[in-house]
């Protein structure tokens, strides 16, 4: 295979189509195949990620069983390969059938090399976008968090500051939107610190009424109040040497929060209906979504308090803000509710990922999670599109046709990606693209891409 073309798998038993398709895409190492056996043979041989398939190949030339027969062979063989099927104009419903049983996309005789070319085109450029999310789900795995899925360098500066911080019996308080994964990040926390092997305990500042809430963290004595049968240990004295996870502070009642400072600075609790003071060593780790600054300025947040819990800050940015990790946390949802759900949805359509990329997630990794969940529970075929996750197209503008601006914009996609894999190490970023050190700036020049 040339060094500069990439292999193409056409499976046609038609001399003279064959000869065209090889004219039509001299940009590719094109190898032809006339029946099910020589296409399995060349798709080991080649490597090729992208085929061509006419679905009327004898014995069933004016029929589609071989042809479908065909498709399932080669999607056996390599389940990530990109199927295009090829037929006749009046067959639009094997054709959809075809799409059912897992093939990329199709295409109706007669053949516009232009037309076909672009969808082959096309085909190979999601299935780059797959094998790179496929790197950095492997990549992930080796994350310094457990749990923590990334390859964005946003977040894994967050992780990096959680493993520095963790070590440190310091309060931390965690900042960030609704489900951008603080819980997670304070388990991380605790996980790598020396109180590990102890309790980690979390409680949530608004599930619980304001009425109950005092009793839920510092615990009562039997008969401190109506309904107070037996004593109850509160969530403070059950984290006694561990880690206790305050969720959403900024919502704790002005009464509370004095109560809390007072815990904060001399370590020590009484139950409600107590009289005796009880020492607690533990870790406080807080969250909010809430800008407590605004909250001390309204009179909402005690200053003293924020500065009690405010030992150490830690951002985390929104989902929308991490270059790469929407594909890549997709691919590690789609895998798992495979499994959970017994699924075998394979991918998203091209559609589908750009409406992922382009859409804002308000509700951060959560949102995504659920989309995904509804979204292979709903799909029919091998591949989730638009339809399944309820997602409307990711721009009302008409795709870009002209491949030059396609390529450029999928080279830049394809080295920021890698940039934020490597950490921003360049000759990692390199590696990871193939290419040399001298190539890699070259690009990075040609594009006008920030180091």
């Amino acid at each position: 295979m040339s060094e500069d073309k990439r292999p193409l798998l056409v499976v046609e038993d038609d001399p003279g189509l064959q000869r065209q398709l090889r004219w039509a895409f001299e940009g590719y190492e094109v190898h032809v195949a006339s029946d099910r056996q020589e296409a399995l043979v060349l798709l080991e041989e080649t490597g090729a990620k992208v085929a061509t398939l006419d679905l009327g190949l004898p014995p069933d030339p004016d029929g589609a069983s071989e042809g479908l027969a065909t498709l399932n062979a080669i999607l056996a063989a390599d389940p990530m390969v990109k199927v295009i099927v090829v037929t006749g104009n009046e067959d639009r419903a094997n054709a959809l059938k075809a799409i059912s049983l897992g093939a990329y996309d199709f295409y109706q005789k007669p053949i516009n090399a232009d037309v076909l070319g672009l969808i082959i085109d096309r085909a190979y450029r999601l299935f780059d976008l797959e094998e790179e999310n496929r790197k950095l789900a492997a990549a992930s795995q080796a994350s310094p968090l457990k749990n923590v899925i990334t390859g964005s360098p946003e977040m894994l500066r967050v992780c990096k500051m959680v493993e520095r911080v963790a070590p440190a019996d310091i309060t931390i308080l965690l900042l960030g939107a609704s489900g951008t994964g603080k819980e997670l990040l304070a388990r991380a926390i605790h996980d790598l610190s020396s109180r590990a092997k102890n309790p980690f305990v979390a409680i949530n500042c608004t599930a619980i009424p304001e009425n109950l809430l005092e009793s839920e963290l510092f615990g009562h004595e039997k008969g401190a109040f109506t309904g107070a049968v037996k004593q109850s240990i509160g969530k403070i004295e059950t984290a006694q040497s561990g880690t206790l996870f305050l969720d959403e502070i900024g919502d704790l009642p002005l009464p509370l929060q004095v109560k809390l400072l007072r815990f904060l600075q001399e370590r020590v609790i009484e139950r409600i209906g107590g009289r005796k003071q009880i020492e607690v060593d533990v870790r406080i780790v807080c969250a909010t979504h809430r800008d407590l600054k605004k909250a001390i300025e309204v009179g909402d947040f005690r200053e003293d308090l924020f500065y009690r819990l405010s030992e150490l800050v830690i951002d985390i940015p929104p989902l929308a803000e991490r270059t790469g990790d929407i594909a890549l946390l997709a691919y590690n949802f789609l895998n798992r509710f495979n499994q959970e759900l017994s699924r075998s949805v394979r991918g998203f359509t091209g559609d589908a990922l750009a409406a992922l990329e382009a859409h804002n997630w308000p509700g951060n990794v959560r949102e995504l999670e659920n989309r995904l969940k509804r979204a292979v529970i709903m799909s029919d075929g091998k591949c989730i599109d638009i339809g399944d996750l309820d997602m409307a197209p990711a721009s009302g503008a008409a795709p870009v046709l002209n491949l030059k601006q396609v390529r450029e914009e999928a080279d830049r996609t394809a080295i920021r990606r890698a940039l934020a894999q490597a950490d921003g190490n360049i000759s990692q970023a390199a590696k990871l693209l193939g290419i040399s050190r001298p190539t890699f700036y070259d690009l990075v020049k040609q594009y006008d891409i920030s180091l």
